[in-house]
């Protein structure tokens, strides 16, 4: 293995629409950490969630979604990266880049510029998140896990869909 990553896959949802609680399990401080379950199904949580939100729940139309692309790939090139696979989805993310010394950094960084493109764009109100907290960063360390990871990115999230 090498001593590096060679590869990581950012993950973030829209906000409100992935709340703990949610029947597809969630992350939080007990649950969904390196080998640990989702916290499971409650819908008491999710409800109790969802009555906590400042705003509407944030979903990615169309024309979002292309915002959203082409931000993505203007900021890894900005910044040397290489964005090996990237699906934007009406809920969340997915990217897979390269050449990122910070991966954390490089999501709340690429969720920044999406946000202010939003803006800019008049697809997002400026008080109104895009985004939920956080997101989820996983190393890539070979290229059969970085096949594997471009396949579930590319093809594992369901028909493609239309970007404005």
């Amino acid at each position: 293995m090498p001593d590096e990553p060679i590869a990581f896959l950012l993950t973030w949802t829209c906000y409100g629409t992935w709340l703990h609680g949610d029947e597809r399990g969630s992350v939080d401080d007990d649950h969904g950490r390196r080998g640990q379950p989702f916290a499971p199904f409650n819908p008491v949580r999710e409800t109790v969630r969802a009555r906590q939100l400042k705003h509407d729940p944030y979903h990615l139309e169309a024309a979002r979604r292309g915002v959203v692309h082409k931000t993505i790939l203007e900021v890894c090139n900005h910044r040397g990266w290489t964005c090996k696979t990237l699906n934007v989805r009406t809920n969340h993310v997915h990217a897979v880049i390269s050449h990122a010394n910070k991966p954390g950094k490089a999501m709340s960084d690429l969720k920044a510029w999406c946000t202010r493109r939003l803006r800019e764009a008049k697809l997002l109100d400026k008080t109104a998140p895009a985004w939920a907290e956080g997101g989820s960063v996983k190393w890539i360390w070979t290229d059969e896990q970085l096949d594997r990871v471009g396949a579930y990115v590319r093809d594992g999230q369901g028909d493609d869909l239309p970007m404005g």
